[in-house]
């Protein structure tokens, strides 16, 4: 028994000492392979050092930094810098918009005079014949060559200054609107007595060549147009265009408004007559703009307000909410009984309380009642909330053909110094709602006082269908417009506006007159208008991609300053420029660049000032230290003309250095082609800017030598480019760029880069390049590198090139500027190349004093190497697919610990301008589904419908008349379109951009991914903006998420959301108001509008229409 039991413990514990052992052999493997598996820190600073020390001699070498940044030295003692006051250049820029808007004003003054004189002499006659110009019209030919009717012979020629488009200048010509007869006895003889005003516009034109289009838009609906233009219908063949539709119409030819609309959504209201009214309220609504108020509240046995969120207040009409209007009532049913009391005394409460706090627009007040009929007593309500100053105006529209209650509607608008009309059909919207302004437009009119109006900014439709080949970013422009009266002592109490009239000014000329030379490297100038909105700002994004599809934001022109500078959190800056104020602002602010990949930490000085006699406010933002100096430089002409008349330099083109948009005999010349004739005195009589032109000369002759520096290097290098380099180039503060290439054009893997098709890498009237951007904010010779993303056919293409730059700087007294930045483009593929043969040791490396694995290379499959930036981005990797991603999206791990440990750091951003994809509401279809008769029902329905729809607005006594015929189609196809939801719609956004901590050189670590651990290694690489990265290869890090750069959507709840809708952000009111006037006729109320159809006619449609639903039931 005793052997049995030793031998079994002698067995079982040499099976467990085999054990231990083995366990043991095992410790100690794992602990060798991870000793020899760890990333030499020496290594990689080896690598670096190595790989950083001849990248960096050769930009050096090729740039010419060095040589430039002597040269500019040398011309030191030569050089003052002077301290940019702000606020007396935000002055000096604002008089002279201030003098630039004047001649606009001018211009349109001399047009009302023209206007009202004309009138006043002219006697309407009902049988007037006048063979105008038809904009459309023109050039016309029948079948047998002849001009048609209104299309005489209309000369065109192009012209550069109205976007290249073929007018005539000498003559200006009619349009008018499909659904307006052309012929009709108002139009002709508006269009004649308005002839007057072709000697006015070429007048203003030859006085102001700066002067745009000029019109004058009557308020019987034609359009006359300076210079005259041949105007296109759509591809329907109609012309929507409708000028007293138009903001700037609106806005002069009434006073600012409190508007609130009822509507009857009653039983009786439903089909044809519930479709009329809505479309009743959307052409109220577009007849409103940024300086009204306005709410709708439904009624029924009820009231609710249509938004709920805006109960009992007035919210301002400016683009947003009238859509989000829109939206609501086309959404609204018939259903109940009409109880009308309830609604009219909510409304007379939020217009009285609006009234008596102070709020809204504190001029005109209205109710606009929209009802298929109405038989209540409502004398009680008025004489409580409005009699007998009548004080809100109350409009009524009578929806239907049903004339039953026309008394009672019309009692209520005719006892309340409003307006009755009686809409039967779609056709008749359009003109009935347009009396209202006539109305509002009364007391302005009795007192002839012609206030100027300036709209917001906005992308005209009109302009859309004229500009279309034109670059959109131009297109933006305000409007300047006065009102034209009816001078004639008979007419005077009856208020009669003939029509407005108008100049466009491009906002682009506007910030012409802030030099961009004068601001620094990253400053900029905007402008504001009284309800704190943009007009020009080079960070406004009017428009944006759906698909291939460029298309206007729906709120492009109602972006609030907050917006865009939205670290203005306490609204400091807002307030002050609302209010009209001159001074200063200072703010610490993130500033995207590079389209929000990349952010620049800036401290921004704001000056600002209000621009007399317009609604509008300028500022001029610069930055701290080197922003607001500016060196100045002394050179004669003639030293200054040899070198800028070089093939290698050019200018920057949207600068100004001398005016070329004004004599036609100088648009084709380039800004440098003008500056040389005007220097050599060939053109002495050109219109420069002195200043700018000792500054480019002087840069001419400071950056002169280079150009032999570069051919030098040029004859020196090899037929197979070893280094990669493919393009010199510098920039300086004077816009002036050379460049030099190393190879020929057609081996250029960036043809776009320093053109036109690349903003990005040129001076622009908003920004400096962007390679000089990011230089300025290194030190000189601290070279920054960029890889850039080209979209081709829909799809991203990694780009070949590296942009390499870095800045020049001088320094006098202390006192240091930029001067200029100049830098190279390197081939990617050559650089990858010189990349991993520093990244490598041979076998015969000594690794004696080496801790870890030793020889290692990057290109082993052990290890992953990346050469990234300072904001992540990889411009080498093993895998060229990632080249140009974010390191987050290739690893996330690596990424989360360089955050954890303080490398990088994430920084937030906002886009108040962001388009998301917005979820579309649909209504059910799934119960209807369920039997296929609902399916038959429903398509019945639908054709039934809309043939009663089609026969009911036909008009058949328009078959004697063809013009008729054209109505009658436009009407069904405007009246019947389906709102078109966009898949895109505005939207807050915030997304994340990350730098790295310059101040840390090196780090390294390691990442715990379940059953391995990832060793990294971090290296700084001395004079760039560069890291090398090494990371082991076989460890497998997924179960970290990616970190990304996907923007997020700021989601509000409810409370919040409805909170935001409310607030009333600070605006200030326009200086005029016109509510009343005591010889205003109010009697002229309105009355029953003439029905298209008689009676007969009628109930001969209804039949045909009964008797086809009758056929198809069969």
């Amino acid at each position: 028994m005793e052997k049995r039991m030793l031998r079994w413990c002698f067995e079982n514990g040499l099976r467990l000492y085999f054990i231990l052992r083995i366990i043991c052999s095992s410790c100690c493997l794992l602990c060798f392979v991870k000793a020899q598996s760890r990333i030499p820190t020496e290594t990689v600073q080896l690598w670096a050092s190595e790989f950083g020390g001849e990248l960096n001699s050769i930009v050096t070498k090729y740039s010419g930094s060095l040589l430039l940044q002597k040269k500019y030295k040398d011309v030191e003692p030569f050089i003052r810098i002077e301290e940019v006051d702000g606020v007396e250049l935000v002055m000096q820029f604002g008089e002279k918009m201030k003098e630039m808007l004047g001649r606009k004003v001018e211009a349109v003054k001399r047009l009302v005079d023209a206007a009202e004189e004309a009138d006043l002499y002219h006697k309407y006659d009902m049988n007037f014949e006048f063979d105008y110009y038809n904009s459309v019209l023109i050039n016309e030919r029948d079948e047998n060559g002849n001009y048609v009717e209104l299309g005489n012979e209309f000369i065109l020629e192009v012209n550069e200054h109205f976007n290249n488009l073929p007018v005539n200048t000498s003559l200006s010509n009619i349009q008018v609107p499909t659904n307006v007869y052309n012929k009709d006895p108002d139009i002709l003889n508006g269009a004649y007595w308005s002839e007057a005003l072709n000697a006015v516009f070429s007048e203003n034109f030859m006085k102001d060549p700066t002067l745009t289009w000029q019109y004058f838009g009557s308020s019987t609906g034609f359009f006359r147009l300076y210079p005259g233009i041949k105007w296109m219908p759509d591809g329907n063949g109609v012309i929507s265009f409708d000028c007293r539709n138009r903001g700037w119409y609106i806005q002069a030819a009434t006073s600012p408004k409190d508007i609130i609309i009822l509507f009857d959504i009653s039983g009786s209201m439903k089909g044809l007559r519930m479709t009329i009214a809505k479309h009743t309220i959307n052409t109220i609504l577009d007849t409103l703009g940024e300086n009204d108020f306005v709410n709708i509240i439904a009624y029924s046995d009820y009231i609710h307000y249509v938004e709920p969120c805006f109960e009992g207040t007035l919210v301002q009409a400016d683009r947003d909410n009238r859509e989000h209007f829109k939206l609501l009532v086309d959404k609204l049913n018939a259903k109940g009984t009409g109880v009308v009391t309830k609604a009219l005394i909510e409304a007379f409460r939020v217009l009285n309380k609006f009234n008596e706090t102070g709020q809204g627009s504190l001029c005109n007040q209205a109710i606009m009642l929209i009802t298929d009929g109405a038989v209540e007593d409502y004398e009680s309500v008025f004489e409580q909330y409005n009699w007998p100053d009548c004080k809100v105006r109350v409009f009524t529209y009578l929806i239907g053909r049903e004339v039953t209650f026309a008394e009672y509607v019309k009692w209520i608008a005719c006892n309340n110094k409003g307006y009755y009309t009686h809409i039967s059909t779609l056709a008749d919207v359009q003109e009935n709602v347009m009396e209202y302004l006539h109305v509002l437009s009364r007391p302005m009119v009795i007192s002839h006082d012609h206030d100027i109006i300036w709209t917001e900014a906005y992308m005209d439709n009109a302009s859309n269908e004229l500009f279309q080949s034109a670059a959109h970013s131009l297109l933006l422009m305000t409007t300047v417009a006065m009102p034209v009266f009816s001078r004639k002592n008979e007419t005077r109490a009856h208020g009669i506006l003939l029509g407005v009239v108008g100049t466009d000014v491009p906002l682009k000329e506007l910030l012409k007159l802030a030099p961009r030379y004068k601001l620094g490297v990253h400053g900029y100038a905007f402008l504001n208008t009284n309800n704190g909105y943009i007009l020009a700002h080079p960070d406004l994004r009017p428009l944006y991609k759906d698909g291939k599809k460029i298309k206007p934001k729906p709120n492009y022109n109602s972006v609030d300053i907050s917006e865009v500078e939205w670290e203005d959190t306490d609204e400091v800056l807002r307030t002050a420029m609302v209010n009209g104020e001159t001074g200063s602002f200072a703010m610490n602010v993130k500033v995207p660049v590079d389209d929000g990949k990349r952010v620049l930490f800036l401290t921004n000085d704001y000056f600002y000032t209000h621009i007399d006699d317009t609604p509008f406010s300028l500022c001029i933002v610069l930055t701290r230290g080197h922003g607001e100096s500016l060196f100045i430089g002394n050179i004669s002409v003639e030293e200054g003309l040899h070198d800028i008349d070089q093939p290698d330099l050019t200018l920057a083109n949207e600068w100004i250095y001398c005016v070329t948009d004004i004599d036609p005999d100088h648009r084709k010349l380039s800004q440098k082609e003008a500056v040389i004739r005007y220097l050599t005195g060939q053109e002495p009589d050109l219109e420069c800017d002195e200043e700018l032109l000792q500054e480019v000369l002087f840069d001419a002759v400071v950056t002169a030598p280079i150009e032999a520096y570069w051919t030098a290097i040029a004859m020196n290098i090899s037929e197979n480019n070893e280094d990669g380099i493919e393009m010199a180039f510098l920039g300086t503060r004077a816009g002036l760029m050379r460049s030099y290439p190393f190879i020929g054009k057609e081996k250029s893997s960036n043809k776009k880069f320093f053109t036109t098709q690349d903003k990005h890498s040129i001076f622009t009237m908003d920004h400096f390049p962007l390679w000089y951007r990011r230089a300025a904010e290194h030190p000189p010779g601290h070279f920054v590198y960029s890889i850039a993303f080209e979209e081709d056919m829909g799809k991203k293409n990694r780009s070949k090139m590296i942009t390499a730059s870095t800045a020049v700087s001088v320094t006098v007294s202390k006192r240091m500027a930029i001067a200029a930045a100049v830098g190279v483009q390197i081939n990617l593929s050559l650089m990858r190349q010189k990349f991993w043969m520093a990244t490598q040791q041979s076998n015969d490396t000594d690794c004696s004093n080496i801790e870890g694995t030793c020889p290692i290379s990057c290109d082993d499959d052990a290890l992953n190497c990346f050469l990234i930036d300072n904001n992540g981005f990889i411009l080498i990797s093993k895998k060229e697919e990632e080249t140009g991603k974010f390191l987050g999206e290739v690893d996330g791990s690596v990424m989360t610990q360089l955050l954890n440990m303080g490398l990088f750091t994430e920084v937030k951003l906002y886009d108040y301008q962001a388009m998301c994809k917005g979820a579309t509401n649909h209504h059910s279809g799934s119960q209807p589904m369920l039997s296929p008769f609902h399916t038959i029902l429903a398509a019945l329905k639908w054709f039934l419908s809309n043939l009663f729809i089609f026969f009911v607005e036909f008009n058949f006594c328009g078959l004697w008349n063809g013009e008729s015929l054209v109505n009658a189609k436009t009407v069904f196809h405007f009246g019947h379109k389906h709102r078109k939801v966009e898949a895109f719609q505005p939207c807050n956004t915030e997304y994340p951009a990350f730098v790295y901590d310059h101040t840390i050189k090196e780090a390294n670590g390691f990442i715990e991914c379940g059953d391995c651990q990832k060793i990294f290694v971090v290296q700084n690489i001395e004079n760039s903006n560069l890291l090398l990265l090494a990371t082991e290869a076989y460890c497998d890090c997924s179960i970290f998420p990616s970190v990304t750069l996907e923007p997020n959507e700021v989601k509000y709840n409810a409370s919040v959301k409805c909170e935001r809708m409310r607030t009333q952000k600070l605006r200030r009111r326009p200086n005029a108001c016109y509510a009343f006037h005591p010889e205003e006729n109010a009697e002229e109320c309105g009355g029953a509008s003439g029905i298209s159809l008689a009676g007969m006619l009628l109930l001969l449609n209804v039949g045909v229409a009964v008797a086809v639903a009758v056929a198809v039931l069969q």
